[in-house]
């Protein structure tokens, strides 16, 4: 089971979108494609943060979060989270706030991390990745 990262949804919206990525997310089953509500949120603002905002929003509505489960930081990942963020910060590898919630999500639930941001990623340890964009 996978978990879109933000880049890979982004990149299914892209006029011409990486044929390799449309051919794998096609050979997933849909009960067993999933999203995190932090990537709603950076979508959101992405689409905000565009010059055609009511664009992007409709086309998110549409295509989007109806054909995706949408999983929440809930509880069983913010217990995932606390010793996950001090352990990296005591290494010395700190991830961005939003990254490191949505790792938790997925090593939570064990789903793989679909990410074209691999380098960031592979600093959690136990964190299942792939990148289909490339």
């Amino acid at each position: 089971m996978y978990l879109f990262d933000t880049d890979t949804i982004s990149h299914l919206l892209i006029k011409n979108p990486p044929p390799g990525l449309i051919k794998k997310v096609a050979a997933v089953h849909s009960d067993q494609q999933f999203t995190s509500s932090i990537t709603v949120g950076e979508m959101i603002y992405g689409a905000y943060r565009s010059t055609r905002p009511d664009f992007f929003l409709e086309k998110l509505d549409r295509l989007v979060w109806p054909n995706i489960t949408i999983l929440p930081f809930d509880e069983a990942a913010a217990r995932a989270y606390g010793p996950l963020r001090a352990r990296l910060e005591r290494a010395g590898t700190p991830v961005s706030e939003p990254d490191l919630r949505i790792a938790s999500i997925a090593l939570n639930r064990q789903l793989t991390l679909i990410t074209g941001n691999i380098r960031h990623f592979s600093r959690i340890p136990g964190l299942s990745i792939e990148n289909w964009i490339r």
